[in-house]
C-alpha cells in the first residue's frame, strides 16, 4: 500500500470516529486507540482539502511538534512535508482585499477606485482561505502588464530598448552557415550558498545542481572544478533533456558554511529560421520517440478538449505546421499580456493544475507558462513543441531566469521563439515598425544571449525526486534540495544561487 493510501485510510477512520464520539478513544478492543498527534495530522489533511490552507499549516505544525516529542521520525517528516506542503500553497497569496488595494494605489500612480475594483473583481490571481479571499503578491505589477499605457508612463526613462532589440534590430544578419551563426563563447560560475546557521545538524542533503545542457543551438559545454567531488552520486550530465549533478553530503561533514560551485562554459549560437518556405516542411514520423515525447500530455504542458477546440479555432482552416505555429505564436502575444505567475502555489496545490491550462483559464503567466501555453496548443495539433529553460543575458545585468519556446519542423529542425521577450515591446514607446520588426525577429529567432538548463518543463532527472517529498518540480533554474532533518523548508528558504557569466570571444 502506498503512503498517500495509508493517508487517506488515516484521515478517513480518524474523521469518522470524532464525529461520531466527539472524542478520540477505542471504540473496540482490536482497534488502537488514535494519538494526538495522528489526530492533529488528519486534521490537517482534512482541511487542506477544505481549503483552509492556514489552518492546515497549523495542525500540520501541531502534528510535526507532537510526532518529535514522541521520537516518531518518520510520522514527524510526513507531517513537516505537509507544513512545507500548506506553506508554498498559499505564500504567494499576501494581501487581504484591503491590502490588495493598498498595493494597486501604491504601484499604479492615479488608479482609480473603478479600475480598482474590476480588476480585483475580474481579474487578479486570487486563493480562498478560511472563506476569505486572497490576492497573489504582484497583484500591482500585474495590473500594469494588462495596461501596456500605464506601463509604458512608468518606462520612459530608464529603459536602454536598444540594447535588448541589438538583435532583432541589426541591419544585417550575421554571416553563416544557417540557422545557427554569430557563436558567443561565455564562461561563468555558479554558486550555491547555505549559511552554516541554516543547516541541519544531522542527515543527508539531497541537491540536484543545474547545468548547462548540449543543445543544436548551445555546444562545447564544459563543467570543471565542482564542488565536494567525494560526494558526487550521479553526473554531471551536460546531454539529454537536462543538465545537472547530483550529490549527498552529509551534514556533519560541512564545516561552516556550505557553499557548491562549478565552473561552466558554453558555445551559444544565433538562430535564424526567418526564410522557413512552408511547402518544404516535410511530414511527421509519428511513430518516432521523438515525436510523441513532445506531443503528449505532461504534467505542466497539459492537452485537454478545451485547448484542442482553442488551437483549432486560432488555426481556423489551415493545415501547414509551420503556419499553425506562427498563428498561435501571434495569438499568445496579442490575446495573453505577460503577468507574474504564483509558481510555488501552482507546483504544490492539489488538485494539480497545469500551468498551461491556469494561463488558458486565467489568462496570466509569464514566460514559462507563455512557453507552456503555446506548446501546448501546438501539441494539440500533433507539432512537436516545448518549452526550454534556463537563463537570459539579453538584458544588460546578471543572467535571469527565463523560459522560451520551440517547435519542430521535419526539414528544418527545433525553430524557436520567445513570446515574453516579443510582448516586452509593449512596455515601453516607440516606432510602431519597430515593434512589429522586434515581435517579428522572436516569432523565429532567438539571440545567442541564452544558457539552456533544460531542454524541457518537468524534465526528469536520475535519481528523480521522490514523490513524497515537496520540491519545486517544475524547472531547475535553481538547485532542489531535500534534507530529512531541517525543520524549515531548505529549498525556498535561507540559500542563495547566483550565475555569474561572461562572454570571452
Amino acid at each position: 500500500m502506498t503512503q498517500r493510501a495509508i493517508t487517506a485510510l488515516l484521515v478517513a477512520s480518524v474523521l469518522l470516529l470524532v464525529a461520531a464520539t466527539g472524542c478520540i478513544a477505542a471504540t473496540e478492543e482490536k482497534n488502537e486507540p488514535v494519538s494526538p498527534a495522528d489526530e492533529a495530522y488528519a486534521r490537517g489533511l482534512a482541511e487542506y482539502e477544505a481549503g483552509n490552507y492556514r489552518v492546515a499549516e497549523e495542525r500540520f505544525t501541531e502534528a510535526y511538534t507532537l510526532y518529535k516529542a514522541a521520537g516518531d521520525t518518520d510520522r514527524a517528516l510526513t507531517a513537516r512535508n505537509g507544513i512545507f506542503l500548506a506553506n508554498r500553497t498559499i505564500m504567494e497569496y499576501p494581501f487581504d482585499r484591503s491590502a490588495a488595494e493598498a498595493a494597486l494605489r501604491e504601484g499604479v500612480p492615479g488608479i482609480t477606485d473603478a479600475a480598482i475594483a474590476e480588476w480585483l473583481d475580474t481579474r487578479a490571481q486570487t486563493i480562498v482561505s478560511e472563506n476569505e479571499t486572497l490576492y497573489y503578491a504582484d497583484v500591482a505589477m500585474n495590473y500594469l502588464f494588462a495596461h501596456t499605457d500605464e506601463m509604458q508612463k512608468l518606462n520612459v526613462s530608464g529603459v536602454d530598448f536598444d540594447y535588448v532589440a541589438r538583435f532583432a534590430w541589426a541591419e544585417e544578419r550575421p554571416k553563416g552557415t544557417g540557422p545557427y551563426v554569430n557563436p558567443v563563447r561565455y564562461a561563468g560560475v555558479e554558486r550555491l550558498e547555505i549559511p552554516h546557521e541554516a543547516l541541519p545538524s544531522t542527515g543527508i542533503l539531497k541537491i540536484w545542481f543545474p547545468l548547462p545542457v548540449e543543445t543544436d543551438a548551445q555546444r562545447n559545454v564544459t563543467v570543471t572544478n565542482l564542488s565536494a567531488p567525494d560526494y558526487i552520486v550521479a553526473g554531471p550530465f551536460t546531454t539529454g533533456e537536462i543538465g545537472y549533478v547530483y550529490s549527498e553530503i552529509p551534514a556533519g561533514a560541512v564545516n561552516g558554511d556550505l557553499v557548491l560551485t562549478a565552473d561552466i562554459a558554453f558555445t551559444s549560437f544565433e538562430q535564424i529560421f526567418e526564410d522557413i518556405d512552408p511547402a518544404k516542411v516535410g511530414e511527421y514520423n509519428t511513430s518516432d520517440p521523438e515525436y510523441l515525447l513532445y506531443t503528449r500530455s505532461e504534467r505542466n504542458i497539459e492537452i485537454t478538449d478545451a485547448i484542442r477546440e482553442k488551437a483549432r479555432e486560432i488555426v481556423g482552416n489551415e493545415t501547414n505546421p509551420h503556419l499553425q505555429a506562427q498563428m498561435i505564436y501571434y495569438h499568445i502575444i496579442e490575446t495573453y499580456p505577460y503577468s507574474l505567475v504564483p509558481h510555488l502555489s501552482l507546483d504544490t496545490r492539489e488538485p494539480k493544475v497545469a500551468e498551461s491550462t491556469h494561463m488558458f483559464e486565467t489568462d496570466h503567466g509569464d514566460c514559462g507558462t507563455q512557453s507552456m501555453l503555446f506548446a501546448a496548443f501546438c501539441r494539440s495539433l500533433g507539432i512537436p513543441a516545448r518549452a526550454l529553460g534556463g537563463y537570459q543575458m539579453i538584458m544588460a545585468g546578471s543572467p535571469g531566469g527565463h523560459f522560451w519556446a520551440e517547435y519542430y519542423l521535419p526539414g528544418y529542425g527545433w525553430v524557436p521563439n520567445d513570446l515574453t521577450v516579443a510582448e516586452a515591446a509593449d512596455w515601453v514607446v516607440m516606432p510602431e515598425e519597430k515593434r512589429t520588426a522586434f515581435k517579428d525577429y522572436y516569432a523565429v529567432n532567438l539571440d545567442p544571449a541564452r544558457l539552456v538548463i533544460q531542454k524541457n518543463v518537468d524534465a526528469p532527472m536520475d535519481p528523480p525526486l521522490p514523490d513524497d517529498v515537496v520540491s519545486y518540480r517544475v524547472v531547475r533554474q535553481s538547485p532542489a534540495i531535500i534534507s530529512d532533518t531541517a525543520d524549515y523548508d531548505i529549498e525556498i528558504f535561507c540559500t542563495s544561487f547566483t550565475i555569474s557569466l561572461e562572454a570571452i570571444d
